[in-house]
């Protein structure tokens, strides 16, 4: 084995660098790589289910698509036959789904062959191309093929270089992930108003080239900013790989980090059909004509993205004051209130459906965005509480990996998402939103039962 690096920097130096925000110059670069990185990806998301039912998925359309009578007839085989809004929901939660599988791959790539800087490099030159083809409608499949590969390399191993600025006992690193999270919700903000709005008013196209510019500068950033980053760490021999040993207590934390996998999948679905049928529903039953200017629909997740800003930095201050205070909770506490209020957030989005579905009536996008606002909440106490405590957790000699490995929860949140969505046509819009409700307050109630073992575990 050859050791290239420090698989982190000197923990002196880093808990003296408060170049930025009181963090890590690294961090910076970071996160606005992070911000690009997102604008393009859910600028092209923004998109995705709306341009397939109204483009692609359209007679004289589809059939034009390398491959997507075999996807078509693959699906249709586990599911039955599928409306133009079911497949497009299959086909979206299949996508996302496969983006979450591949940090698997990517993270063990990072770890053992690539280095984590040169994965993050690789992947975010494949999401470029992978962009700039969605402009063919006839590679849209080698297009999606190319944003999940290029993902896959960059998701985990970004989100283990923001663990390794800090060193094991550095307090700041569960705000290190808000703000690298508040860096997301920032590309999120921008991209339904710049790649949504060039999608849906001037064509299709346009959009999704500009998430494909955004891609570029996020790797620009990312190239500017490697010497600030940690050290890779490459194993290589020329026979095998070292095996790598972990503890007792590692393997328990391992194993809690599998367990907790499936409850916030369960969680998160509702969060991720905002994507999909959210913006169905919205164009269809929200108030989107204000002051006679048509918003485009995508702009809920702009509305959406701001409240998560707010949010981040308001739960960010709150658990601070708190910590002062001496009441620190632990992340399995905070990931059941972020589950208790996505329930409560998608049961008045039911309670609206249900009221608008019955009356023909549409709702306000202030209301929408007030009930969104509480989800956000709890969105600032779910993704970066989750992300900061894999990366806590999860075993040095296999970090990466397992960040990959969590990725997997929204592998199965995705899947859900898909197959969920193709119910939207089959219910009633209160049922459908209530079910995700019910998702969510049950995932709240098993993280209370097991919140004395999984603490136990993790540390």
């Amino acid at each position: 084995m050859t050791l290239a690096a420090s698989s982190a920097l000197d923990p002196a130096a880093a808990a003296a660098d408060h170049r930025f925000l009181g963090h890590p110059i690294g961090l910076a670069y970071l996160a606005f790589t992070e911000a690009w990185e997102r604008f393009s990806f859910y600028g092209m998301q923004a998109l995705l289910v709306l341009y397939m039912v109204d483009r692609l998925l359209r007679p004289g359309h589809f059939g034009k698509v390398w491959g997507f009578g075999a996807l078509r007839a693959m699906l249709e085989q586990m599911a039955g036959p599928l409306s133009s809004q079911a497949l497009s929901s299959q086909v979206f939660g299949l996508y996302t789904a496969l983006v979450y599988l591949t940090p698997v791959f990517g993270g063990l790539a990072g770890d053992r062959w690539l280095g984590r800087r040169g994965a993050v490099t690789l992947g975010a030159a494949i999401m470029a191309a992978g962009h700039f083809l969605m402009a063919i409608e006839s590679a849209f499949l080698i297009a999606l093929a190319l944003l999940i590969v290029g993902a896959g390399l960059v998701k985990g191993n970004i989100a283990s270089q923001v663990g390794g600025l800090y060193s094991e006992h550095d307090p700041r690193r569960d705000n290190a992930f808000q703000i690298f999270v508040l860096s997301i919700n920032v590309g999120v903000v921008a991209s339904p108003l710049v790649c949504g709005t060039l999608g849906e008013v001037y064509g299709w196209h346009y959009g999704f080239a500009a998430a494909g510019v955004g891609m570029l500068i996020g790797l620009a950033i990312y190239l500017a900013g490697r010497r600030h980053l940690p050290p890779d760490v490459i194993r290589r021999s020329t026979k095998t790989h070292e095996p790598i040993r972990l503890t007792g207590p590692e393997w328990r934390a391992i194993v809690a980090l599998l367990v907790l996998m499936p409850i916030l999948a369960v969680a998160f679905v509702a969060n991720n059909q905002g994507f999909n049928v959210y913006l169905i529903w919205g164009k269809d039953y929200a108030a989107l004509n204000i002051a006679g200017f048509q918003m485009p629909v995508t702009w809920l997740l702009t509305i959406s993205s701001i409240n998560a800003m707010i949010a981040l930095a308001v739960v960010a201050w709150f658990w601070r004051r708190m910590s002062t205070r001496g009441v620190t909770p632990h992340e399995i506490t905070k990931l059941a209130i972020g589950c208790a209020l996505y329930a409560v957030c998608y049961g008045a989005v039911a309670a609206a459906a249900a009221i608008t579905q019955k009356s023909g009536g549409k709702v306000s996008v202030p209301l929408l965005a007030l009930f969104d606002f509480v989800g956000a909440i709890g969105y600032a106490n779910f993704l970066p509480i989750a992300l900061a405590l894999c990366a806590r957790a999860a075993p040095k000699a296999v970090n990466a990996t397992m960040i990959g490995v969590f990725y997997l929860l929204f592998v199965m949140t995705n899947l859900l998402v898909g197959w969920l969505g193709g119910l939207y046509g089959d219910m009633s819009h209160g049922a459908f939103w209530a079910l995700h409700a019910s998702l969510c307050a049950a995932s709240a109630i098993v993280l209370v039962a097991l919140a004395r073992p999984l603490r136990r575990a993790l540390g």
